[in-house]
C-alpha cells in the first residue's frame, strides 16, 4: 500500500503547465535566492545554542551539517532538473514513492517551512528587542519572550530568565508575532519586492557578516578554544555535544531546497536549478565557518558562558570586544534582513499546501485564489496566523529543531526516491545526474537519520511522532478518499484552473531573489 498511487511524472509536468507563470530567473538569480533564504537565524541566532551543546566544537557542528547537505543538494539537483516545478520533496516524493509517503513528506515540510517561520521570526525579536533595549526603548521582558523560553546558566541547567538579577517569566512575544502577521498581509497582497531591493536585502546580510568577521578576527586567542569539546561528540537522543549542535545548527542551512520551488519560474532548470542549489549552498558554508571561528576565537563560547545565552549572539560578540557601534550596526542588518528569510518560508509553505489541495489531498477551499491578488488567500492566512503564535510563544531553539526534524525527513525521503527512480525509470532523460548515485544517496539517508536523532528524544523526536500520526489520521480519515488518484476521482487529475500570480519573491528582472 505503501507505494500505490504514485502520481506519474508526466502528469505532473502537465499539471503544473496550467499555473502558467513566466520563466525568468538565470543561474546567478537562483544562487541568490538561495542565499537569500538561507543566510538568517541560523547563523545570526543559533550560533549561541550551538556554543550551549558542543562549545567550540561547534566548528564540527558546522562542517557534519553541512555536509549533510552538501550530499542532499546533488540529490535534489537531479530530481529538480528532471521534474521542475512547485511542490519540493512532496511532488518528487508521489512521483516515485506513491501518496501516503507523499502525503507524510508533505505534512512533515509544514514543520519545515511553517515552524522554521516561526523560528526565524522569534530570531529576528531577539535582534530587535535587543537593539531597543540597548538604546533604552525595550519592551517590558514578558513581551520579549515566549511563556516556554528558558535561559541556560552554568552550573545551574535551565533556569528562568534572569535580567539584573530579578527573576523574569517570558509571556508574549509580541514583536515577532507583529512580524509574523505583517508577512502575511504581504504575501496575500502579492506585494512584489523590486529586484534591486531583493539585492540589497541579501547584500545587506553578507556585507554584516563580513564585517564581523573583520572586526573580531584579529581577536581570536586559541586559549579560547579550550577545551574544544566540553560536552564530547554525543550520541543519539541525547540532544547534547557536537552531533546534537550539528542535528539545531542544521537549520542554519535549511533553505537551500528553496530553490526548488522556484522551478517553474526558471529558465533552463535543468542547468540552472542545480547550479543555483550547489552555489548558494558552497557560498554560505564557507561564511559560516568563518562567522564560528571568529565568534568562538574572540570571546569563548563554553556551555553556560555568555555568549551561549544571548539572543543576539553576533552583536554581542563585537559589543564585548569593544565595537559597541558596529554590535549596533550588525543588530540593525539582522532586524533590515530577516524578515525577507520568513516571507521565503512562508511562501515556500504557502505553495506546498496549494499544491497539495491541487491534487484532492486537502480541501480544494485552501487553494482558493483571490480574485483581485491573484493570491492563494486563505492558505496563507491560515499558515501565516499558526505561524505567529509558533512565534509568539516558543523559544528559537525549540522551534528550529522541530523544523530540523521535519527536513530532515523530507531529505531522506528525496534521496531513497531519487535511489527509487535510478531503478524504475532507467530511461528518463536526466539533465543533471548526481555522480556516484549508490555512494551519495546512502550517504545522505544516513547523515539525515543521524542528524535526526540526535535531535534529542524530548521534545524534539517525541513531538515529530505525535505529529506524524496525527497526519496519518488525517490522511486516512479525510484525504486517501478526496485524492484525485482515488477510485472515481480520474476526472480530477488534471486539477482546477487557479492560477497565481508570479512568484512575489522572484520578481522581473535579472536579480530577483527572496
Amino acid at each position: 500500500m505503501l507505494f500505490q498511487r504514485r502520481k506519474p511524472l508526466d502528469l505532473i509536468l502537465q499539471t503544473a503547465a496550467k499555473r502558467s507563470l513566466s520563466r525568468q530567473l538565470g543561474a546567478f538569480d537562483l544562487t541568490m535566492l538561495g542565499i537569500g533564504a538561507v543566510i538568517g537565524t541560523g547563523i545570526f541566532v543559533l550560533t549561541a545554542v550551538a556554543a550551549n551543546k558542543a562549545g567550540p566544537g561547534m566548528m564540527y557542528s558546522f562542517i557534519i551539517a553541512g555536509a549533510v547537505c552538501a550530499l542532499t543538494a546533488l540529490i535534489y539537483s537531479e530530481i529538480a532538473a528532471m521534474v521542475p516545478v512547485s511542490g519540493s520533496a512532496y511532488t518528487y516524493s508521489y512521483a516515485v514513492l506513491g501518496e501516503v509517503l507523499a502525503w507524510m513528506v508533505g505534512w512533515a515540510l509544514i514543520l519545515e517551512y511553517a515552524v522554521a517561520a516561526g523560528a526565524v521570526s522569534v530570531g529576528w525579536s531577539g535582534y530587535a528587542n535587543g537593539f531597543l533595549a540597548h538604546h533604552g526603548v525595550g519592551l517590558p521582558d514578558v513581551l520579549t519572550a515566549g511563556p516556554f523560553w528558558v535561559e541556560h546558566v552554568k552550573d545551574q541547567g535551565a533556569v528562568i530568565h534572569m535580567v539584573d538579577g530579578v527573576t523574569h517569566k517570558g509571556g508574549f512575544n509580541l514583536i515577532a508575532f507583529l512580524l509574523a502577521l505583517l508577512v502575511t498581509w504581504l504575501l496575500v497582497l502579492g506585494t512584489s519586492k523590486s529586484a534591486k531591493v531583493t539585492a540589497v536585502l541579501v547584500a545587506i546580510k553578507i556585507v554584516a557578516l563580513m564585517a564581523f568577521i573583520a572586526l573580531a578576527f584579529p581577536q581570536v586567542q586559541s586559549a579560547n578554544f579550550e577545551p574544544m569539546l566540553p560536552n564530547g561528540w554525543g550520541t543519539p537522543l541525547s540532544g547534547v555535544g557536537v552531533l546534537g549542535a550539528a542535528a539545531s545548527i542544521f537549520f542554519a542551512y535549511v533553505g537551500f531546497d528553496a530553490v526548488s520551488t522556484a522551478a517553474e519560474e526558471t529558465k533552463n532548470p535543468n542547468r540552472n536549478i542545480p547550479i543555483g542549489l550547489i552555489g548558494s549552498l558552497a557560498v554560505c558554508t564557507v561564511i559560516y565557518l568563518l562567522v564560528a571561528y571568529t565568534a568562538i576565537g574572540s570571546m569563548g563560547a563554553q556551555p553556560g558562558g555568555p555568549l551561549s545565552g544571548s539572543k543576539e549572539p553576533l552583536a554581542f560578540v563585537l559589543r564585548e570586544i569593544g565595537y559597541s557601534w558596529w554590535g549596533d550596526a550588525v543588530g540593525f542588518a539582522a532586524i533590515l534582513a530577516l524578515p525577507s528569510v520568513v516571507l521565503m518560508m512562508m511562501f515556500g509553505q504557502t505553495r506546498i499546501l496549494f499544491t497539495m489541495s491541487r491534487d484532492g489531498l486537502l480541501p480544494d477551499k485552501l487553494a482558493s485564489v483571490h480574485p483581485k491578488y491573484k493570491t492563494p488567500h486563505v492558505i496563507t492566512w491560515i499558515t501565516g496566523i499558526f505561524v505567529a503564535f509558533f512565534a509568539a510563544l516558543f523559544p528559537v531553539d525549540i522551534l528550529a529543531d522541530i523544523s530540523n526534524a521535519g527536513t530532515l525527513f523530507a531529505f531522506a525521503a528525496v534521496a531513497v526516491g531519487v535511489m527509487v527512480l535510478r531503478r524504475t525509470e532507467p530511461g528518463r532523460a536526466r539533465p543533471f545526474k548526481t555522480p556516484m548515485i549508490w555512494i551519495v544517496g546512502p550517504l545522505a539517508v544516513f547523515g539525515s537519520a543521524l542528524l535526526f536523532f540526535s535531535l534529542g528524544w524530548n521534545p524534539t523526536i517525541k513531538f515529530f511522532c505525535v505529529w506524524a500520526i496525527v497526519g496519518l489520521i488525517v490522511y486516512f480519515g479525510y484525504a486517501r478518499r478526496r485524492s484525485h488518484l482515488a477510485p472515481g476521482n480520474e476526472h480530477l487529475l488534471h486539477g482546477h484552473g487557479d492560477k497565481l500570480e508570479a512568484d512575489p519573491l522572484v520578481q522581473e528582472g535579472p536579480n530577483a531573489g527572496p
